[in-house]
């Protein structure tokens, strides 16, 4: 009888939905199939998305505390209204307090962090450049009913990935730019001026 032959299992590389730039410092951290409703990680990872890393922490530890709210601008299916909400710029005013997403994103943060301290990275001049979140596969339990039945009772896991790239400012404009700006003429000023040149005047 042959003895079976066992595979060592292949290391592959993840692949993240968003590839920086190759000349872009950056940090990467991930969880995949994460026993967290996924609703409540999508709109975190939504609202942290472009913040530094020192202000999405902030963020994320007031709402562990219940001193800021995260805004639910897609699923809002009997989301509440909050006062909290005014500190952000968002539309609408519903948001809750999503503690387990909240907890388990901070955590993703942390160790993004503690990656680019790895690399050598300026941890002050990080920014959250992508934060997403997908929906993973349900997870099956069953509840029981009435008269002998059984109803599935599923959860709804996610896979989180959080990349964080150095702060760019951008390139200011130089004065010679400036200057070179030609203003643009709507029809109407446009007429006026061609009625004026045709017109001549008192010359």
């Amino acid at each position: 009888r042959p003895v079976p032959v066992f595979a060592a299992p292949s290391s592959t590389m993840v692949k993240y939905s968003y590839d920086p730039d190759a000349s872009v410092e950056c940090s990467k951290a991930r969880g995949s199939h994460l026993r967290v409703h996924f609703k409540a990680c999508r709109e975190v990872t939504n609202t942290i998305k472009g913040m530094k890393l020192a202000k999405a922490k902030d963020f994320l530890e007031k709402v562990l505390n219940f001193e800021a709210a995260v805004p639910f601008t897609m699923f809002t299916g009997g989301i509440g209204r909050h006062a909290q909400l005014k500190q952000l710029k968002t539309p609408g005013s519903k948001g809750r307090w999503p503690q387990k997403a909240s907890k388990i994103i901070l955590d993703l943060l942390k160790n993004a962090e503690a990656n680019a301290e790895m690399r050598g990275l300026d941890v002050d001049e990080l920014v959250v450049k992508h934060s997403m979140c997908n929906r993973a596969q349900l997870q099956r339990r069953r509840t029981y009913r009435a008269h002998g039945r059984i109803n599935p009772y599923m959860s709804h896991p996610a896979h989180i990935e959080i990349i964080l790239e150095k702060y760019d400012e951008g390139v200011k404009k130089g004065e010679e730019e400036e200057e070179k700006k030609v203003m643009k003429l709507t029809r109407k000023q446009q007429a006026r001026q061609l009625k004026i040149k045709s017109g001549g005047g008192d010359e």
